[in-house]
């Protein structure tokens, strides 16, 4: 009876060792003590692991008693793996060391998210940025194009969109909205001027409806930058170039091994820019650009992170416009000549924003964000010539006075559920936008009458959860809802009634995903989500929209996979239905609809690393874009992308010889509904080469190196030039740039 007493008692101590289970956790640092959030730790012999939070934290539950694996990863970091015994809970501090990027070392799955993250992270090393333009040319298949000096938002394609200037697609710095509301130019207007390139750190796309964190505009996508935390050496930077252009970057460490308020991490760095051009055309552009940016990041406790940051910008140009093809052939003016020279304008924008990160004894963080922004911005343009008023013409004059007030507060906490440990995600926000608007009629930008002129108030309130619910062991599933209520109010500048109002609307928007990870090198997605784009407040009080916010439904079915150590593609078929593209067209002063819209695609990005400082790209996407209820042969939506592909090589080393070689392609795409005006498509290819000593960088970049006669944006435009009698509807353009010598000196210290 005593022995078999004794062996089952041996027995239950036994079976509760082996079900024991322990808890890693800890943090995850940069090498200048910055904490590193989305870093992987991943247990590869039991298939689980998690992702580091906003202050670098991590816990990973229900680990087996006994010796494991742990790796520790992060792309442009240092693998770290660790085999630790665990008899106990363990707390595990890792810092990881920056390096070269491995291809090779990155596992597709979706504890870490790796796919589009991997690809993201490698095009902002590896691809030349030199102007807040480029920043844009780094999102796969998006292209832009300018079209009213350079000092303006760029007009961008994404997706089967002729996005405008951005009322499809969302933009945000820091966490900070870029796109303006109801603005005078256009709605969702997205200037990224205001950016300096080299304080850019990271760039996360999110193609479709599907982020519950996002609501107005993000229909096609969004687009998120996120600027560096730190210096880890000053930088003096001078470019000059073709067609007497310089530019100018300065970036300064301020605390230096310094502690401001006590022994805990911090940093703070100031950035400044200077950049002017001539530009090609034949009336010299006199565009300048200056930036100025600051940033503080700092441990205010262990759990809790602030980040203080502010900058201001200011640019003013001259402009060409946009010419006839008629002009052109029939000799009256150059390629790069202009019917009316006198466009051009000046903009402004401050910004200041507070972030405070806190974790909490769960597991969890609280992110809180308030910001403010000043905008100013003043256009001239003509886009019609004569076809309004044969003697004084048909320049208007846009401006646009605001103040932005914001906050964005988000929760994210893990819990179980059905035995199963759930990721969850909460969030409430404000946007407030007050700003007078007008739209002038001018001569070579002497105003001499008011078409409309008013104030705008638009507040939009919103909420959103999500969950990322665990189905199996390879399946899991993420589904979210959002709320946003918006209140539209305009008052005329001379108090007519009619031409005034408000509204009060709101949109709910429900999404539904699944990840399925078949293997490390292999993983498959399903996302589904209805996103939305408000219209402008000034159609929206006149009863002009009837359909104030229009849905977006969209769906992506793709994978991510690794068909070599070395290669990484991601593949998606999608689509995306929009109950209509109404917007408020500033140029005219009307409100123009469309039936609605149908897109099917196909994305697909390949990124290779051929040796330890090689890498190969190339996106290409294919869309089928279609009007629903026109007959076939006048359902196209005009200038909607329908064909384009950018690739190239690069060769990077810390020091040494650099180069990139890159084209980009965009297909010919009709202007209008029956396609009997087309949008030229075009062929580019670019290189920059530099030789990177030490502390000193000398280098050179050529645009166009075949010297294409290529059009950027392109219009069909009914116009009438000073000898006409009658309007005529034919193509409109902007010439691109010819071929473009610039050479740049960084010096590091």
């Amino acid at each position: 009876m005593l022995r078999t007493f004794t062996l089952i008692l041996l027995m239950v101590l036994a079976f509760h060792g082996m079900a024991q289970t322990h808890t890693l956790s800890g943090s995850i640092s940069a090498p200048d003590g910055s904490s590193i959030p989305g870093a992987d730790v991943y247990l590869p012999a039991l298939r689980t692991g998690s992702s580091s939070d906003l202050l670098g934290r991590y816990s990973i539950t229900g680990i087996p008693a006994g010796e494991h694996l742990v790796v520790f990863s992060m792309m442009g970091y240092q693998r770290q793996e660790r085999l630790m015994t665990f008899d106990k809970d363990i707390i595990k501090n890792s810092l990881l060391e920056l390096a070269p990027i491995e291809l090779r070392e990155v596992d597709v799955r979706s504890s870490s998210g790796a796919g589009s993250e991997v690809i993201q992270t490698l095009d902002i090393r590896t691809r030349p940025v030199n102007t807040s333009q480029d920043l844009l040319t780094l999102v796969p298949g998006l292209f832009i194009a300018q079209h009213a000096g350079g000092g303006k938002a760029e007009q961008m394609f994404f997706r089967g969109f002729d996005i405008d200037h951005g009322t499809d697609l969302y933009i945000t710095v820091d966490g900070m909205p870029v796109n303006m509301v109801s603005h005078a130019h256009g709605q969702g207007y997205a200037d990224l001027h205001f950016t300096i390139p080299e304080t850019m750190e990271k760039l996360v796309v999110h193609k479709g409806p599907y982020e519950a964190r996002f609501g107005d505009f993000a229909t096609s996508g969004t687009v998120e930058f996120k600027t560096r935390n730190s210096l880890d050496r000053n930088l003096l930077k001078v470019e000059r170039g073709m067609f007497n252009t310089t530019r100018v970057v300065g970036m300064f460490d301020v605390l230096g091994k310094k502690n401001l308020f006590s022994q805990r991490k911090e940093s703070a760095y100031v950035a400044g820019e200077y950049a002017y051009t001539d530009a090609f055309f034949q009336s010299k552009q006199h565009f300048g650009r200056f930036n100025i940016f600051g940033k503080y990041t700092g441990e205010l406790s262990e759990r809790t992170h602030l980040t203080l940051s502010g900058s201001t910008f200011g640019a003013s140009w001259d402009a060409s416009g946009q010419i006839p093809v008629r002009a052109v052939e029939n000799g009256l003016i150059d390629r790069f000549g202009a019917i009316d020279d006198t466009e051009g304008g000046s903009t402004s924008r401050t910004n200041a924003y507070a972030t405070l990160v806190t974790g909490l004894n769960n597991g969890g963080s609280i992110r809180n964000q308030i910001y403010f922004v000043k905008y100013d911005f003043d256009l001239y343009s003509n886009f019609t010539f004569f076809a309004e008023d044969s003697v004084r013409g048909d320049m208007i004059a846009q401006t646009d006075d605001r103040v932005i007030l914001g906050y964005t507060g988000t929760y994210g906490w893990s819990a179980p559920l059905f035995g199963t440990k759930v990721r969850f995600n909460s969030g409430a926000g404000m946007r407030h936008d007050l700003t007078d608007i007008s739209l002038k009629n001018a001569v070579q930008r002497v105003v001499y009458d008011t078409i409309v002129a008013g104030s705008v108030q638009q507040l939009n309130v919103n909420a959103f959860i999500d969950a990322t619910y665990p189905l199996t062991e390879k399946l899991s599933m993420n589904a979210a809802a959002r709320l946003d209520v918006f209140s539209f109010n305009y008052s005329d500048a001379q108090g007519r009634d009619t031409l005034g109002g408000q509204a009060v609307q709101h949109r709910v928007s429900p999404k539904l995903s699944f990840t399925y990870a078949l293997n490390d090198r292999i993983e498959i997605y399903l996302r589904n989500g209805i996103g939305f784009h408000s219209n402008d407040a000034r159609a929206v009080v006149l009863g002009q929209a009837a359909r104030t916010l229009p849905r977006a439904y969209g769906s992506d079915l793709g994978t991510t996979f690794k068909p070599t150590d070395r290669m990484l593609v991601n593949f998606a078929l999608w689509g995306l239905y929009l109950e209509n593209e109404l917007v408020y067209v500033g140029d005219a002063g009307v409100v123009e609809t469309s039936d609605p819209t149908r897109r099917v695609g196909i994305d697909l990005s390949l990124r290779y690393q051929l040796t330890k400082e090689l890498f190969a790209d190339i996106d290409v996407n294919v869309v089928n874009a279609r009007l629903i209820g026109p007959d076939a042969g006048e359902d196209r939506i005009p200038l909607a992308p329908e064909f384009t592909t950018v690739g190239g090589l690069a060769y990077v080393k810390e020091r040494g010889f650099n180069a990139s070689l890159r084209y980009r392609c965009i297909a010919d795409r009709p202007a209008n509904e029956d396609n009997s005006i087309v949008a030229e498509g075009f062929v580019l290819l670019d290189a920059v080469a530099s030789y990177r000593f030490k502390n000193l960088e000398v280098g050179a970049t050529i645009e166009n190196i075949m010297d294409v006669e290529w059009n950027q944006a392109q219009f069909a435009t009914e116009s009438r030039l000073p000898f006409e009698t009658e309007a005529v509807d034919e193509l409109h353009y902007t010439p691109g740039t010819p071929r473009f010598l610039r050479g740049f000196v960084s010096y590091r210290f």
